[in-house]
């Protein structure tokens, strides 16, 4: 009896890796996930080592389960011996976030070097594929399904001046999501992602808006975006999130999901 309880819990154990999770959205979700009874394995940057354990900590002192990866997902050694991590320490990989990702330059595109586009698509779309890639191989492997959820955007629906290597990123990300829902839906794997709008996040809030007109307004003038842009805390990204990796949602998939107020309509 003791050994069925034990295989009982451990089949109801639910594992999710978040990428960019150190803060921001990243952080946000997987304070969420961790909230809904999933165990976390929390990713970002080597260098960011000391915020992402504090994010574990306060995992912990919510009485959730997390443990922290630190790997650069534009490298695939990297994302491959971060997913093989995670098995190893937590048992397995049901759901994951592909969350990380650069701004990249905020200029006009005549002025962008190919390195700065280079550097982008490295972060945002092939750290993004790498992750997809090695979380489906793990879920292939177990046979019980799984939740891979990329972040997309606003800007990956609607091109944006100033920002045209992040947006193709983004519009990039669409495409392998939709290939990759279509590939694992026979694995009872779906592939989804989230489409942002205005998130006041670090990366939102610059040292001008104290001039400009308040949080988020630098951003929005460079963007061209008006001033009564509507604006939301990552808070809004993660319940969509919480609600995609529910059992219940395994009717959803191939699916980019906007999340910005109304300000552009599907």
């Amino acid at each position: 009896m003791a050994g069925m309880a034990h295989a009982a819990a451990t089949a109801s154990r639910r594992i999710a890796i978040v990428t960019g999770a150190a803060q921001g959205i990243g952080k946000c979700i997987a304070l969420r996930l961790a909230r809904d009874g999933l165990v976390l394995a929390v990713n970002d940057l080597a260098a960011k080592r000391a915020t992402l354990q504090d994010v574990v900590a306060e995992i912990q002192a919510g009485g959730g389960e997390a443990i922290a990866v630190p790997a650069d997902v534009s490298v695939e050694g990297d994302v491959q011996a971060m997913t093989a991590h995670v098995v190893e320490k937590l048992g397995g990989i049901d759901v994951m976030i592909a969350n990380a990702a650069v701004t990249g330059p905020i200029k006009p595109l005549v002025e962008v070097t190919s390195a700065e586009w280079d550097a982008t698509m490295m972060v945002d779309l092939r750290g993004t594929m790498l992750s997809y890639k090695y979380a489906a191989l793990q879920m292939i492997k177990q046979g019980r399904g799984g939740r891979i959820i990329g972040a997309s955007s606003m800007v990956g629906k609607q091109g944006v001046q100033n920002g045209s290597a992040y947006s193709a990123a983004k519009f990039a990300i669409r495409g392998l999501t939709h290939s990759a829902a279509k590939e694992l839906a026979q694995h009872k794997i779906t592939v989804n992602a989230y489409a942002p709008g205005f998130i006041l996040t670090e990366l939102t809030m610059l040292p001008q808006d104290a001039v400009n007109g308040g949080p988020g307004s630098t951003l929005k003038k460079i963007a061209g975006w008006p001033s009564s842009m509507p604006a939301a805390e990552p808070e809004v990204v993660a319940s969509l999130v919480s609600h995609l990796v529910k059992p219940e949602s395994y009717f959803i998939t191939g699916q980019t999901i906007t999340v910005d107020g109304g300000f552009q309509c599907d």
